[in-house]
């Protein structure tokens, strides 16, 4: 996953495929609402289709808000990892600065500094597989109304079928054939045929926003695990070939350390040879200095006739 990948949020594309999915189904109720409300409500002789699609469609939307409910987490999550990147594109010292502590970043965080306080071994595979557990358990009414969804569809018809059945058979016993059990056999057709389409169109609905959700918390899942492995196992898991390019590192401060060291010591030795020349080269001017000053003398004291030195008395 390339880390411009993690900026992105697959989720807000889902809602936002979500909330137009839901304005058009509502303006296509409203402009077909002439067709529907007498196909759904009128001529009915009993009240089991209008039971049996208004619990489909109270799964249907149980089940989109549980589905709206978790688009939205795993749009805050995303948000965090973002915010993650941005702190790691900044050179913030503080990778976790500005995230919420609540966050699966930040507890993923919090988990690995931990076992590195324990002096424990940090297992990535262990780690993914415990958020993997984790996250499936929050899809449970999700996947049971998924299951159950067109099931629901599938009782309704068998139940207006058996209605159908009810009202043929009044029919054959009856030996003036009733008008009964006539509309009991077109109400149970009728029936049955409103709940499986509205089972198949809330299962259609439902099943492709439960498909997207499933793809949404794999995009998050790799993420958290990108990060894990690409930022946070570098600051507190050591590997062998870690070490072997530290300790080559070691060695190569040593070396040029010592070199140093070496060319300071040959300056040293150079400034030791150059002070003893001078300090040879002062000496013997000092000597040169001093049979200058005799020979001097020793014509002042023939300009002046005085006796030599000795015989001043």
């Amino acid at each position: 996953m390339e880390v411009r990948r993690l900026q992105t949020s697959l989720s807000l594309k889902i809602i936002t495929q979500f909330s137009l999915v839901v304005a058009a189904t509502i303006i296509l109720i409203v402009l077909n609402f002439d067709v529907i409300y007498p196909f759904y409500f009128e001529n009915q002789l009993t009240y089991i289709g209008i039971t049996i699609n208004g619990a489909i469609l109270g799964l249907l939307i149980i089940g989109l808000g549980n589905i709206l409910y978790h688009l939205m987490r795993y749009r805050r999550e995303e948000a965090t990892i973002a915010a993650f990147v941005n702190n790691v594109d900044s050179l913030k010292p503080d990778l976790m600065e500005g995230l919420p502590a609540g966050s699966v970043v930040a507890m993923r965080h919090a988990t690995m500094l931990s076992i590195q306080k324990a002096h424990g071994e940090i297992n990535h595979a262990a780690l993914a597989a415990m958020l993997n557990a984790d996250e499936a358990t929050h899809f449970g009414l999700v996947r049971y109304i998924n299951n159950i969804l067109i099931l629901t569809g599938v009782f309704g018809t068998i139940v207006s079928l058996s209605i159908a059945l009810l009202g043929a058979s009044d029919l054959l016993d009856s030996a003036d054939a009733s008008l009964g059990g006539m509309g009991l056999v077109i109400h149970g057709m009728s029936t049955a045929l409103s709940t499986t389409i509205t089972a198949i169109v809330a299962y259609g609905i439902f099943g492709y926003f439960y498909t997207r959700l499933n793809d949404v918390q794999t995009h998050f899942l790799s993420g958290i695990e990108h990060l894990t492995s690409v930022y946070l196992l570098p600051q507190y898991v050591r590997s062998g070939d870690d070490i072997v390019h530290k300790m080559g590192d070691l060695i190569k401060s040593v070396i040029y350390a010592a070199d140093n060291l070496k060319a300071t010591q040959e300056l040293y030795h150079n400034s030791a040879m150059t002070l003893q020349q001078t300090i040879a080269a002062n000496q013997a001017q000092i000597e040169n200095l001093s049979d200058e000053m005799e020979s001097i003398r020793g014509i002042l004291r023939e300009g002046f006739r005085l006796p030599p030195a000795g015989k001043e008395q």
